[in-house]
């Protein structure tokens, strides 16, 4: 999807003009289908509104390519929205927003608001169930049970590419995704309570940590939560021949998380060879490279 037909000039369109599209677009030849939906496209979000009502058509064709071409414009906006996004905003964006903006670009009709909603519900109730001042152990043991027993949130190693393990609406839908964003939401729910947790880009897998003035622990939450020392990280580091840089165990910056949840995507449509999802998410990283 490009946004490149975001910017061309509108054509307003008489009534007589739409009828005419709208007549055509149900047509069986694939080739006036796509000058017809190109046609559409051309005027833009305009076209949203006077094609809404055959969204709902008793025609099958119609309603389904009417209800197509609204999607695409949806995500079209979606896209300019998130790009605006991470042009405009530092290192230390806000992290949830740009994860939702993302889920939009793909899913333009979430409500993130309710999500959002629904995080505070789950953090509310770990609230209740934890001892904000216990010690390391027995804090993270509480909090992955509620994460992994109550909410049955669990790794996709089954379907480890699949790209909606990286979308945050979709992994919060079906309780399973890849490692940044099994680690995104918990990092989501460890803020709403002050927990000093931050993500941890390990070469290869990506992991969180809980650091207070007293004690460090990484939490390997693609494994349940399995609690890690830094002899740990270390190990895996060898074990995978990876050179031992002290940033490999640094907090990531908000940025550079969703820049990392940006790349597996680009990643994962490239090999799915699907090459307008590739360049869009190439058009992300440029942005959140600069």
């Amino acid at each position: 999807m490009s946004s490149s037909a975001a910017i061309k000039s509108r054509e307003t369109l008489s009534e007589t003009r739409k009828a005419a599209l709208l007549n055509l677009l149900t047509d069986d030849d694939p080739a006036v289908y796509q000058i017809i939906r190109d046609k559409i496209l051309s005027c833009g979000q305009d076209a949203v509104d006077w094609l809404r009502p055959h969204a709902l058509s008793s025609d099958p064709a119609l309603r389904r390519r009417a209800q197509e071409i609204i999607q695409h414009l949806a995500r079209q906006t979606a896209d300019d929205r998130f790009l605006t996004f991470c042009l405009t905003e530092g290192e230390d964006l806000n992290l949830e927003q740009g994860a939702w903006l993302l889920a939009q670009t793909q899913y333009p009709d979430i409500n993130a608001e309710a999500y959002q909603a629904l995080f505070d519900s789950y953090a509310g109730e770990l609230r209740e169930r934890l001892d904000l001042h216990a010690g390391a152990d027995q804090l993270l043991g509480a909090f992955n049970e509620y994460f992994f027993d109550v909410l049955h949130f669990t790794a996709n190693e089954q379907n480890y590419y699949d790209p909606e393990n990286s979308y945050l609406n979709r992994v919060v839908d079906r309780r399973t995704g890849n490692p940044i964003n099994l680690c995104l939401v918990y990092l989501l729910l460890a803020r709403r309570l002050r927990m000093p947790v931050v993500g941890i880009g390990l070469p290869g897998h990506f992991i969180c940590r809980f650091q207070s003035s007293s004690e460090e622990y990484y939490i390997d939450v693609f494994n349940r939560g399995k609690l890690w020392t830094k002899a740990n990280c270390v190990q895996y580091l060898l074990h995978g021949n990876y050179t031992l840089q002290d940033d490999y165990l640094a907090a990531v910056t908000q940025r550079r998380m969703l820049m990392r949840i940006c790349g597996n995507l680009h990643q994962i449509y490239h090999h799915l060879e699907m090459p307008e999802e590739t360049t869009r998410f190439q058009r992300y990283l440029i942005a959140l490279a600069r």
